[in-house]
C-alpha cells in the first residue's frame, strides 16, 4: 500500500580513490587504500543491496563510481594483489584464533575476522569472478542503484578552470569512462570535492550531464537566492540541475563527536593489532620496511577517549546501529513534516557522503544503511527513498538560479586545495594545461601512430597530475612524500614527452613504458583539449 508521501530522502555515496598502480613493486602501502575499501565498504554494500533485493525491500540509492576507482577495479594486477592481500589476512586471522585462545571475547572476534575475510575471498574470486563493476552494474540495471560519474581524475574545477579545456577534458573523460563500463550515458556527476564554478556548466551540458551534487551553501548562496533552500533542486541558466547537501541529516552521520559513528559500542578505527601485537609475530603482516601499519584486525570499541579501550562486541554494535537507524528515520519524518507545508513540490533531503565512511571509517555504516532502508520500507513514515534522476523525472519544474562557487572542503571554498603547503603545484598544473592545449592545436588528428600515442599519454599524465587527492593529502599531512612524488612524477613525464613531441624525437620505449605504468583511460583522445 502506498504511503502518504510528503517528501523524499536521497542517499548519494561518493566512491573514489586516486589511481595507484605500481607494477614495479608490491611495497607501496597506498595500494592498500583500494584493498581496504573493497573489504570494508564495497563488498559490504553489495552484500546488503543483494539482501534488500532478496527481501523485496523497496529502496533506492545513488553512488558515484569515479573513473580512477573503476580503472583500478578493472586492473588485473590489482585484482591479483587483492586476492593475495585477502589470503594474508586469512592466514593472520587463523594465527589470531590460536594466539587469543586465552580470552573468549577476543577469540570470538578472531573467528569473526577469519570468517569475514574468507567470505570476501569466496565472493570476490569465485562468485563475482573478480569483477565488482559488474555487480554494481547489475543493481543499476534492475533499478535500485543510480550510478553517476565524476571528473576523470577528481581534478578540482574551481582552480583548473583557468584553462577551461582542462575542465572540459575532466568531464569528457569522466563521461567516456562511465559509458565504457556501464553501456549508457551518466545522468549525473559528483563534482570533484563538490567544487562548483559556473564556467563548467557549458561543458557539463555539452557532454549530457543533467545534474550535479553541490555543497549546501552552493545552493543557499545562489543568485538569486532560492525560495526553498536545499529542499528543492535548482537549474542554472545553462540548464544544469543542482542538488544541495542537507546540513541537518549530514551532521547526524558525519560528526564523530555528536554523530552516530562516535557511539561507544562501535569499533575503534585507530586501535589495531598491527600496532598492539608483538613485533616479531606481526612483522610478516605489516609494511615491508618494518613499519607498523593497520592490518584491519581490530579488537576494541570506541569506549571514550581513554587508553584502556573495552573489547568490541559485534552484537552491541548492531544494537546501536539499529537504534540510530530508528533515530535517523524519526528525524527525517519530523523534518519533512515541518518543511513540506512550505514547498511547492514534495521536498527532497539530499544525504551525500564519502562511500568509504560506510564501512572503512564507520565499520558499522553498511549495516546501519541496511537497517535504515528496511525501516523506511516497513515503518509508517511520510517519505520514500529516491535518486536525483528519479526526482527530476517526477518534478521537472524548478527555480532558475546560478549556484555559488563552492566546495565541501573545510570552510566551504578552495583553501584545502590551494594554501601555502601545496600552492607550488598549481603553477606546474596550469603550465601543463596550457602546453596540452598547445599540443592539441599544433598536432590535430595526428596520423603519425607514435606521435598520437605520445600525445594521448601526455593527456593521461596531465589528468593524473591534476588529481585533487595529492593536494588534499599534502594539506592534511598524511603520506605527504607519496603525494608530492606523484605530482612531481607526472609533471616530469609530461614535460619529457612534450619536449620529445616538439623536437620530433619521441622515444618509443619511453612511451611504451608509460602506457603500461600509467595505464588509465585506454580510449583517451588528446583532441579533447583542442
Amino acid at each position: 500500500m502506498e504511503k502518504n508521501i510528503q517528501g523524499y530522502v536521497s542517499f548519494v555515496l561518493h566512491a573514489h580513490l586516486p589511481f595507484v598502480h605500481h607494477p614495479e613493486s608490491e611495497d607501496y602501502l597506498e595500494e592498500q587504500w583500494l584493498f581496504e575499501a573493497i573489504s570494508e565498504t564495497y563488498i559490504p554494500l553489495l552484500k546488503n543491496f543483494e539482501k534488500l533485493v532478496e527481501e523485496h525491500v523497496d529502496f533506492k540509492i545513488t553512488m558515484s563510481l569515479t573513473p580512477p576507482l573503476l580503472s583500478m577495479l578493472d586492473n588485473k594486477l590489482l585484482q591479483e594483489r587483492y586476492v593475495k592481500y585477502l589470503k594474508s589476512h586469512i592466514e593472520l586471522a587463523e594465527k589470531e584464533i590460536e594466539r587469543t585462545s586465552y580470552d573468549e571475547r577476543i577469540n570470538r572476534l578472531a573467528h569473526y575476522y577469519f570468517d569475514r575475510y574468507s567470505q570476501d575471498l569466496y565472493l570476490f574470486d569465485e562468485k563475482f569472478n573478480r569483477n565488482l563493476i559488474n555487480q554494481f552494474k547489475h543493481f543499476q540495471d534492475i533499478g535500485v542503484l543510480e550510478i553517476i560519474t565524476c571528473g576523470a581524475t577528481h581534478g578540482y574545477f574551481p582552480i583548473l578552470y583557468v584553462t577551461e579545456q582542462t575542465v572540459k577534458a575532466q568531464i569528457a573523460v569522466g563521461v567516456q569512462t562511465y559509458e565504457r563500463y556501464f553501456g549508457r550515458k551518466p545522468r549525473g556527476i559528483w563534482l570533484p570535492e563538490c567544487g562548483y564554478v559556473p564556467e563548467a556548466d557549458k561543458y557539463l551540458k555539452e557532454f549530457g550531464i543533467e545534474y550535479i551534487i553541490t555543497e549546501s551553501h552552493g545552493i543557499l548562496y545562489s543568485s538569486p537566492a532560492p525560495v526553498y533552500g536545499t529542499y528543492a533542486p535548482i537549474v542554472s541558466p545553462d540548464g544544469v540541475i543542482a542538488f544541495g547537501r542537507d546540513m541537518e541529516s549530514s551532521r547526524q552521520v558525519w560528526s564523530s563527536v555528536n554523530g552516530y559513528p562516535g557511539d561507544f559500542n562501535y569499533r575503534e578505527f585507530y586501535r589495531d593489532i598491527g600496532y598492539d601485537a608483538d613485533y616479531e609475530y606481526i612483522k610478516p603482516y605489516i609494511a615491508s620496511n618494518g613499519a607498523r601499519v593497520n592490518t584491519g584486525i581490530k579488537y576494541h570499541r570506541i569506549t571514550g577517549k581513554v587508553e584502556n579501550k573495552d573489547i568490541y562486541d559485534v552484537q552491541w554494535a548492531k544494537d546501536s546501529a539499529e537504534k540510530q537507524a530508528g533515530h535517523f528515520l524519526d528525524s527525517r519524518v519530523q523534518q519533512i513534516n515541518s518543511i513540506s507545508k512550505y514547498t511547492e513540490n514534495p521536498p527532497i533531503i539530499l544525504c551525500p557522503y564519502d562511500a568509504e565512511l560506510y564501512g572503512h571509517w564507520w565499520y558499522e555504516g553498511p549495516y546501519w544503511l541496511y537497517i535504515l532502508f528496511k525501516k523506511i520500507h516497513y515503518d509508517k513514515c511520510n517519505f520514500k527513498l529516491t535518486t536525483p534522476g528519479e526526482y527530476i523525472d517526477n518534478y521537472p519544474v524548478m527555480e532558475v538560479a546560478t549556484p555559488c562557487r563552492s566546495s565541501w572542503g573545510a570552510n566551504g571554498y578552495s583553501e584545502v586545495w590551494l594554501n601555502p603547503s601545496n600552492d607550488y603545484a598549481h603553477r606546474h598544473l596550469h603550465k601543463l594545461g596550457e602546453w596540452m592545449v598547445e599540443l592539441a592545436h599544433l598536432y590535430p588528428n595526428s596520423n603519425d601512430k607514435l606521435q598520437k600515442r605520445a600525445l594521448n599519454q601526455c593527456a593521461r599524465e596531465l589528468l593524473l597530475a591534476q588529481s585533487s587527492d595529492w593536494l588534499f593529502i599534502i594539506t592534511h599531512g598524511t603520506m605527504v612524500d607519496y603525494a608530492k612524488k606523484r605530482i612531481k612524477d607526472h609533471v616530469g613525464r609530461f614535460t619529457k614527452l612534450y619536449g620529445q613531441i616538439k623536437t620530433n624525437t619521441i622515444d618509443d620505449e619511453f612511451v611504451k613504458y608509460l602506457e603500461g605504468y600509467d595505464c588509465i583511460f585506454p580510449d583517451i583522445d588528446y583532441n579533447i583539449y583542442y
